[in-house]
């Protein structure tokens, strides 16, 4: 192939991610994509304490909402609740022991 062809193929491919990009804004702007959105100064009421990979298609996930966690499931066919309203407590922090380094 001679260079005119690559240049043709960049041209097009430029021209489809612009495309793709400018309907992406359109999409946004008129409201087609929902957004969360949280109060200026509102505390954060949900977040995600810890993750463990049972393998490669499911993870253990404890979820942290107010003062309370729930230890979810998920996977690629259901998503399960293995424990819930449990009483959140701050970890403890490990002592180092010798020959860790302080870590």
């Amino acid at each position: 192939m001679d260079p005119i062809q690559y240049l043709k193929y960049l041209v097009g491919l430029v021209i489809v991610l612009g495309l793709i990009a400018l309907v992406a804004l359109l999409a946004r702007k008129f409201g087609m994509v929902p957004v969360a959105r949280r109060r200026p100064g509102a505390p954060k009421r949900l977040s995600i304490t810890d993750v463990l990979a049972i393998d490669a298609k499911r993870r253990l996930v404890l979820v942290k909402r107010d003062e309370t966690e729930h230890l979810l499931l998920l996977g690629p066919e259901q998503d399960l609740v293995v424990e819930q309203n449990i009483a959140f407590s701050q970890p403890a922090l490990r002592e180092p022991r010798i020959g860790d380094g302080g870590k």
